[in-house]
């Protein structure tokens, strides 16, 4: 039987139309599970802070909307006090081997909160309670004897969103970003390619927030990172509406920045805090005639200075970790 012309496009329309019927599937089924792909919380907690000799008070936050939070203020030995954004997996509990070093190292307060639905927080997930819930963290920051210059509002991956969002909303002395996105579309088409921005409910746009910004900052990010690319740490840095600088930690991924980063991921730390310590910081004109404020002090491993350009930010410096300071937590812990 001969096939003709006619037969051919009709097997041709069937085939494009049973594709775009998969393809319809597979969108409704990833759109129907959003917050499960976005968030993924626990609710036992691994560890407490004197598991790793750290000193807390237990905190109880209640957020606008009445969710009840759980977290720990950590005691260090100086006068900042860092708000910590976590990542979207697990709780509070996994991140006290890293709390314990910037208690160490940096001597910073670390409040260290679950977000809604995490560990002994009550509610769910969504983006805008977390939203909320930074802020009601950062409210009770703010009823304790702390200047706000002292404060430094640092997030971590989806954390990031939180910090941003605080940061337009309440003053601070610093924002650190480490392992951030753009947006939540923009980083679902890292992924999910096929997948239409606009069947994206939760946005999380950081990106068209950071020109508002105007707090110090410092953004944090690996050049190996396989979940949010480094590109999208430098266009946040691009976009930073104040002082900023970009530090990219060479080797390091997504979840292994402060291990990776070695003894140059402290300094990068050390030089933001130090930099604006003592007063305000020194400010030129930037692009357009726009106020900006810079770092003067940051420096490479060999000692040389730091790159500048045009509206008052710093260049990416791009540095080698120490050797000595790769290993698991469990590994660092031991030595």
């Amino acid at each position: 039987m001969d096939v003709t012309p006619k037969d051919m496009l009709g097997t041709a329309l069937s085939v494009a139309g049973l594709m775009v019927l998969g393809w319809l599937v597979l969108v409704g089924l990833l759109a129907f599970q959003e917050r499960r792909l976005i968030f993924f919380p626990t609710r036992p907690l691994a560890a407490a802070p004197a598991d790793f000799g750290l000193r807390a008070e237990e905190l109880s936050i209640t957020a606008a909307d009445g969710v009840i939070l759980h977290g720990w203020w950590i005691e260090g030995p100086g006068d900042r006090v860092l708000i910590w954004y976590h990542g979207n997996a697990g709780n509070i509990g996994d991140r006290l081997h890293n709390a314990r070093w910037f208690v160490d190292r940096l001597g910073v307060d670390v409040v260290l909160v679950d977000y809604r639905g995490y560990g002994r927080s009550e509610g769910s997930p969504d983006e805008e309670g977390l939203y909320l819930d930074g802020l009601a963290i950062y409210d009770a920051v703010a009823t304790r004897p702390v200047p706000e210059g002292n404060i430094v509002l640092f997030g971590r991956s989806l954390g990031g969103a939180v910090a941003i969002e605080t940061a337009l909303r309440r003053p601070a002395g610093f924002l650190v970003l480490e392992s951030v996105f753009r947006s939540v579309p923009a980083l679902a088409r890292e992924h999910y390619w096929f997948v239409p921005s606009a069947v994206v409910r939760t946005r999380m746009d950081n990106l068209s927030k950071m020109a508002q910004v105007r707090t110090p900052t410092l953004v944090l990010h690996g050049d190996r990172d396989g979940i949010v690319p480094l590109s999208h740490g430098r266009r946040l840095f691009e976009a930073a509406g104040g002082a900023a600088r970009l530090h990219v930690i060479e080797g390091a991924g997504h979840n292994d920045t402060y291990l990776v980063g070695g003894e140059p991921y402290a300094q990068a730390w050390e030089a933001l805090l130090r930099g604006y310590s003592g007063g305000a910081p020194a400010t030129t004109r930037g692009r357009r005639g726009r106020e900006t404020r810079h770092e003067e002090t940051g420096s490479d491993p060999g000692g040389r200075p730091a790159r500048h350009h045009g509206g008052g930010r710093v260049r990416d410096l791009r540095v080698r970790p120490a050797i000595g300071d790769r290993g698991s937590p469990e590994q660092l812990r031991r030595r």
